[in-house]
């Protein structure tokens, strides 16, 4: 396992790291959640990705139990929350100070540990002003209650109107982003955000790698009836891969399977290398429900040499989907 900083932050982060996103408490139980976090943790992981959003709070639950019964120094991993769905109520989302503060004391509550290392904004929140979102987390910050404060699928204008907020008046500017980012989702983290990385100093914890199972190959012949696709309430997820764009992006997905058939690997490990191979990921968050998913997605790390340039190359010559750089006025 190799390490990279957060940004420009002094936190070193594994290069992969696990989540909790429609797995913890929606496909995995207790015994399954401590398994699969042994084993990441023994593997070297040591970044550990929540919300309160996440089945309504009931996965940070499930991970507070586990970290309990683990029992590690809390100096030897990072575990995170987000805010913005905790509830129905006008005051129970969004990124308003009021929300932002009682989602922290709720997710710390329900994770059992004194304070998150990271806190992301899960969205942006066009209902309150920005200045409002950063002095709330900057409070948090100085109170001891999270060490870094984040946002999640936000745009470099928004990122970069947060970053001069903190500035102007000496607070905790943002530290990460975590946006989805794999072969298919691309248009963020390789373009939009070109030109504040080196600014902001930012880091990304990049989410959906296997762009929700697909880029396993595993949905190449039909939806199994245990997949993430198939599952009660996520019909707006599974409607997205059998439309007619869908479709043709399966076709992209069987080509890829011969380029990784041709070189010695699987698809998995294909597409998760592929997003480790970009300088501005700092690392890339596994969702795997099953302990043997866990183990095969860590065994591509043993392979990190056989994305050549000319792999490389022919992986964008199938994809033709690069994003121009943005211009710069």
């Amino acid at each position: 396992m190799e390490y990279r900083r957060l940004g420009k932050s002094g936190l070193k982060v594994s290069e992969v790291s696990l989540g909790s996103w429609v797995t913890f408490s929606k496909q995995v139980d207790q015994s399954d959640a401590i398994a699969l976090m042994r084993h990441a943790y023994d593997a070297g992981i040591n970044f550990f990705d929540n919300a309160e959003g996440y089945e309504a709070g009931e996965s940070e639950v499930l991970m507070g139990e586990a970290l309990k019964k683990l029992g590690w120094g809390r100096d030897t991993y990072s575990v995170s929350s987000k805010v913005f769905w905790g509830g129905s109520r006008p005051t129970q989302k969004g990124l308003s100070r009021k929300h932002v503060t009682e989602a922290a004391h709720a997710a710390l509550k329900r994770l059992q540990v004194d304070y998150l290392d990271l806190y992301f904004c899960h969205r942006p929140d066009v209902d309150t002003p920005i200045e409002e979102t950063v002095w709330a987390m900057h409070n948090l910050v100085t109170q001891g209650k999270i060490l870094y404060w984040g946002t999640s699928e936000w745009n470099a204008r928004q990122l970069t109107e947060a970053w001069g907020v903190a500035r102007a008046n000496h607070l905790t500017p943002p530290t990460m982003e975590q946006p989805q980012y794999n072969l298919f989702v691309r248009e963020k983290v390789e373009a939009d955000y070109l030109p504040v990385y080196e600014l902001l100093g930012l880091g990304t914890t990049i989410w959906s790698p296997l762009a929700s199972g697909l880029l396993t190959g595993k949905y190449n012949d039909g939806i199994p009836a245990d997949s993430r696709l198939s599952l009660p309430g996520y019909e707006w997820l599974r409607d997205q891969w059998t439309n007619e764009a869908g479709k043709a992006k399966l076709d992209k997905i069987r080509q890829l399977a011969t380029l990784a058939g041709d070189i010695g690997i699987s698809i998995t490990h294909l597409a998760l290398l592929w997003c480790l191979r970009n300088p501005h990921v700092s690392t890339v968050i596994l969702g795997a429900s099953k302990l043997d998913q866990l183990k095969d997605n860590l065994a591509a790390l043993e392979h990190k040499d056989k994305l050549t340039p000319e792999v490389l190359e022919q992986i964008e010559t199938i994809m033709a989907n690069k994003p121009a750089a943005p211009q710069r006025h």
